[in-house]
């Protein structure tokens, strides 16, 4: 696990993990710390990557593991058609982020500009090449 402990981690669940893992990498420059794979061989049950030092957990959806009775129901976001998770994140150029998403794959839905709320934020939501595994904003740092 890295060092020192993030107090609140995002635990990403999404269809195919390998795929997201190579999106993050190619699009926000995450570095990978560790995977776990199922004993299926396919899918992930667990892993971890960073980006800009923070921590990322991020897993394959088990359905076979979800008890009936609804405690510890988490889905990936096909499935809820959407996700209920939006990550902000910080960067000296927003504009160069958000091409390189745009350019691993993302869809780039609103194109960045200078928004009216707090330090000057070019804001641009990207949706990743995983359907609604990941959704961010980013936001220029030190205005």
């Amino acid at each position: 696990m890295a060092d020192p402990v993030q107090v609140v981690t995002p635990h990403l669940v999404v269809n195919d993990a390998n795929a997201a893992l190579a999106f993050y990498k190619k699009a926000l420059g995450a570095s990978e710390v560790m995977r776990m794979p199922a004993q299926d061989g396919k899918r992930l049950m667990h892993s971890e990557i960073q980006v800009r030092g923070a921590r990322i957990f991020v897993m394959d959806d088990f359905p076979e593991h979800r008890g009936s009775h609804g405690v510890d129901a988490v889905f990936p976001p096909d499935q809820i058609k959407g996700t209920s998770v939006t990550m902000h994140l910080e960067v000296e150029d927003c504009d160069a982020a958000v091409k390189r998403a745009a350019d691993a794959g993302a869809t780039v839905t609103m194109a960045p500009w200078d928004s009216f709320w707090a330090r000057a934020m070019p804001a641009s939501w990207i949706r990743s090449a995983i359907p609604g595994a990941l959704r961010t904003r980013c936001r220029r740092r030190g205005d």
